[in-house]
């Protein structure tokens, strides 16, 4: 990678940014910087504003370790901007991010390369409140967000059509509901960690991912060896086929009553929540990894034209 061989090289943690999940990353971002200082790195901690080319052109870190989350920080925006800059980063490069920030696309990518997906299509936000896009039970989402900002669930008890307020985007995916476990495992370079089965009273909502107590973890889940093993391969095969680098995690959907053939991947995260109560440091933990070893890890793994 393109560090200098300077005994503790600057590492500028981007953080909080412009996107509906800036709280959760500038969370992420204190817990990475404070973990990296542990792991003996300079830290410069940058909230990510408008003026975010200039700080960095001025400060020159070593390394930009990329902490944002949603548009901007996740979709190749920022990714981008370090490849212009040429500041070796974090985490997925300007495809990777853009293709997997993009949930249709992903699935697209899923399907050539034979992972298994629910079906899904568009629709305006003005179609899906006039008529039922496909027969419920569906899932509504913005198609480029993440965090599960803005989603809803339409069971076939509903009186119609969701009526999307205006925080939805004027284009959205519908999904076919997939019941089920919500299953996740993360990738480190080439590895698949491990599976967790997040167990809530509902919806695996903004709430229940980011405040504590919102949902329980079990790590490793507790799952049929072939099921577990699936998850991992999935996981594997998911992030080489959207050209992720660094880590990513996987999120699945697996009804127990059809088998393997109940396991369906719903989308790939390429920047991870790294808070206390986030999955993939948890799963990396779990495999021995502490989490500055982890944020040290992401650093030195750090590189551009990708």
């Amino acid at each position: 990678m393109g560090m200098s061989s300077r005994a503790a090289p600057t590492v500028a943690v981007l953080m909080g940014g412009i996107s509906a999940e800036r709280e959760v990353s500038l969370s992420s971002g204190r817990s990475c910087a404070a973990a990296l200082r542990e792991a003996g790195f300079k830290v410069v901690e940058l909230d990510a504003g408008r003026d975010l080319a200039q700080r960095l052109a001025d400060l020159k870190p070593d390394v930009a370790f990329n902490a944002l989350h949603g548009p901007y920080g996740e979709d190749g925006c920022v990714q981008g901007l370090l490849e212009w800059l040429d500041i070796p980063y974090t985490h997925s490069g300007v495809l990777a991010s853009a293709l997997a920030m993009d949930k249709q696309r992903t699935k697209d990518v899923y399907r050539a390369h034979g992972l298994p997906v629910v079906d899904s299509l568009l629709a305006t936000r003005d179609a899906v409140r006039a008529r039922h896009v496909m027969p419920p039970p569906y899932v509504v989402k913005p198609f480029n967000e993440g965090s599960s900002v803005g989603v809803w669930i339409v069971d076939a008890e509903n009186n119609g059509p969701p009526q999307l307020d205006a925080s939805m985007p004027g284009t959205v995916m519908v999904e076919a509901f997939a019941p089920g476990r919500e299953l996740t495992t993360s990738v480190l370079g080439d590895r698949a960690l491990t599976v967790t089965d997040i167990i809530t009273d509902g919806w695996y909502d903004y709430d229940a991912k980011y405040k504590p107590g919102g949902s329980r973890h079990v790590v490793p889940a507790e799952l049929p060896g072939a099921i577990f093993e699936a998850c991992l391969d999935y996981a594997r095969r998911a992030h080489d086929a959207l050209g992720c680098r660094g880590l990513s995690r996987t999120d699945f959907r697996w009804d127990e009553a059809r088998g393997l053939d109940g396991l369906v991947l719903l989308e790939t995260n390429t920047q991870p929540g790294m808070t206390p109560t986030s999955l993939s440091p948890e799963q990396a933990e779990r495999c021995g990894i502490p989490f500055p070893d982890l944020c040290r890890w992401l650093v030195e793994d750090a590189s551009c034209r990708r």
